[in-house]
């Protein structure tokens, strides 16, 4: 199995992007992918979740209104649709997968690090002012 992020890079305050997640040899419908961020210095926090198999979408406070994740059709592609991009979203973004199939039983635990089983090697957006 095998997650590899996209599209981050450096981007005006108020500017958006989108992210990219190619997964690869995920079951269909048995994972949630969520991402994360880090800056260095802090611990990873949630950003953003999908569950495969219903389409249930989670968000931080941080981020609602502004960020959408999306998976295609296929279930190979995680997007993280950014807009309105602040200096504080800049870190490096990584995508991951969790084996939860329907979701969680606490729904708050889409945003718990230790949930997610695999990990891709994270994108760098860079937001300036």
């Amino acid at each position: 199995v095998q997650l590899v992020e996209s599209g981050g890079g450096l981007v005006q305050a108020e500017g958006s992007l989108r992210l990219t997640c190619e997964a690869s040899g995920f079951a269909l419908g048995h994972y949630a992918f969520g991402w994360f961020r880090q800056v260095p210095g802090k611990e990873r926090e949630a950003v953003s979740c999908i569950i495969s198999s219903t389409t249930r979408t989670y968000y931080a406070d941080s981020v609602k209104g502004r960020f959408t994740i999306s998976m295609d059709g296929a279930g190979n592609r995680v997007f993280l649709h950014m807009t309105s991009l602040k200096s504080e979203d800049t870190a490096v973004y990584y995508c991951a997968a969790a084996l939860v199939f329907s979701g969680w039983y606490n729904v708050e635990d889409w945003a718990i690090e230790s949930e997610y089983h695999y990990w891709g090697q994270g994108t760098q957006v860079t937001v300036s002012t």
